[in-house]
């Protein structure tokens, strides 16, 4: 699985980044039901 060797640092950041605001974003989503 050579994949990861190609990506680049920003790209492992932004996929970091992303992962972790989908992961707040849904648990926000079940503590605050109302708002969605």
């Amino acid at each position: 699985m050579g994949v990861y060797s190609l990506m680049t640092p920003w790209e492992l950041i932004l996929g970091s980044v992303m992962a972790i605001g989908l992961t707040v974003y849904l648990v926000y989503a079940m503590l605050r039901p109302e708002k969605f």
